[in-house]
Order: structure tokens, then sequence, then C-alpha cells
């Protein structure tokens, strides 16, 4: 089980961690600790290891910042589940190595806070409102994500072959 955060339409990554706290402004070892700090100020000292963040339409869109990506992942977020993705923002976490699903069902029967179980395999993310139904991920995404993000998956298997 994991916790579930919601948030709505058009989050953009300049709500995930604002320019002002970016890496090279506020250093490595402390820019996640700005995640949502004007959207949801609780977020950083509150997420859990695991937890989820549902969203609507257009999730992560605005600038192709990928350190609000990395911000999620040094909190260990378990997957980010919305309606829609901006493109970058979806190649991000599927480069960092978080799973980024799409579900038209998700943001209408998860609440902030609810106890949710994400089946990948089984294609639905469980909620105490009933079962949301997810998008299946390419196979190059599974593939990248199963690795733990492209850099490991490039360790381990050397470059993308031409054609699948």
């Amino acid at each position: 089980m994991a916790r579930a955060w919601v948030f709505g339409d058009d989050l953009d990554t300049d709500q995930i961690v604002p320019g002002r706290y970016a890496p090279f402004m506020v250093g490595q070892d402390t820019f996640h600790t700005y995640a949502f700090c004007d959207a949801r100020p609780d977020f950083a000292k509150t997420v859990r290891a695991g937890d989820i963040l549902v969203g609507g339409e257009n999730f992560g869109c605005g600038s192709s910042r990928e350190y609000a990506v990395a911000a999620l992942k040094k909190h260990g977020i378990g997957a980010v589940v919305a309606r829609s993705f901006a493109r970058i923002f979806f190649r991000n976490c599927v480069n960092l190595g978080i799973p980024v699903i799409e579900s038209g069902d998700a943001s209408r029967l998860v609440r902030d806070g609810d106890e949710v179980t994400l089946d990948v395999a089984a294609g639905v993310l469980r909620t105490p409102r009933g079962e949301a139904r997810l998008r299946p991920l390419a196979p190059f995404a599974r593939e990248i994500l199963a690795a733990g993000g492209v850099v490991a998956y490039l360790r381990e298997h050397g470059d993308f072959p031409a054609v699948r």
C-alpha cells in the first residue's frame, strides 16, 4: 500500500521544484527539500518512499527541468499516475526510473491521502473507491524502468538496439 498525493490539471515543473530552488542555486543535497514548497508546503517533510502522485491532464508541463523529476526520485516516489503527461516530463521520469502511467480513471477515484495499491502487471491502481485502469507502458519504457532508469539500462545492455 502507498499513500496518494492528488494534484489537478496542468501541474507544471515550477510547482514541483520552483526555479529559485534549482540544484545549482541551493545545492544537490538540498534541492529536493523544496519539492512542492509553494503548492503543498507539507510535502517534503511528510512524503514517504513509495508514495504515488496522482494527477489530471498535462501533468509535468512547463519547462524541461529534469531536476523536478530528480527531486521526486530523491523522495522515493513510487509512481506518477495521471490522465496525461507533458512528453518531456514523461520521458524524464522513465529515464530516472520513476514509473509514469496514464489513467483516465485515477483522478476521479483517488482522494488525497488514500491508501492505494499500484499493480502495473494487472494494469490497475486499486483505490478505496474501485480500480482505476492503467494504460500499458510501451515495451521500451518497461525495459528502462525494470533496469532502474536509462543509465542503469545502458550499463546493463549497452546501447539501444537500432530496430525493435
